[in-house]
């Protein structure tokens, strides 16, 4: 657990400085310039995510079991994973209502995963890892909002296409992950 412990905080940290150091970002970019930032940035989040998935597997290896869930919530969890992966989608997709609404929509859906995943899974593990991405995504959403408000930022208006392309790109993801590579990459078939 302490590997996967260890590349939480190498991941979640960078990906962080708005919560604990809003202007540290803009004075690194100032004294080490963006391609220098951007570069240590993904070595740092690279690493952590590198140890979070090797941690994970160590985990795995050794359960602890902290509550049992109900089958059904495993149907909940494909809900809700559905649900995240077009939200990720709204993060890149230009004119989509979502983004227009919510402004963070991959953090709403990083959200969404951690709770379906909390409330499908009851081992140690999966609490220390989705409780951890849970928290982050919550204060990190928090933060930006407040931000937003204080800036007056708006977010380009949706439109239909936006919303069709949105959704389609999200769900074509989760069912391409759900039913081939959440197997062949994590190791447990959702709908097994």
């Amino acid at each position: 657990m302490d590997v996967m412990i260890i590349g939480l905080v190498l991941f979640l940290a960078p990906h962080s400085v708005r919560i604990y150091a809003p202007g540290l970002r803009e004075r690194a970019i100032e004294r080490l310039g963006l391609n220098l930032w951007k570069a240590l940035y993904a070595l740092v989040s690279g690493a952590g995510l590198a140890l979070i998935v090797w941690g994970f597997g160590l985990a795995r290896a050794h359960p602890t079991v902290l509550y049992v869930p109900a089958g059904w919530l495993r149907h909940l969890n494909a809900l809700f994973t559905l649900i995240a992966f077009v939200l990720f989608a709204a993060a890149y997709v230009p004119r989509n209502h979502l983004k227009a609404a919510i402004g963070h929509p991959m953090l709403a859906g990083v959200k969404i995963w951690a709770l379906g995943h909390l409330l499908a899974t009851g081992m140690l593990h999966d609490v220390v890892l989705f409780g951890a991405f849970l928290v982050w995504a919550a204060a990190d959403f928090a933060v930006l909002r407040r931000r937003d408000r204080r800036t007056g930022t708006a977010y380009p208006p949706g439109s239909a296409a936006g919303d069709v392309v949105t959704v389609l790109a999200g769900a074509v993801a989760w069912a391409v992950f759900a039913f081939w590579l959440h197997a062949a990459l994590i190791g447990v078939n959702p709908f097994g």
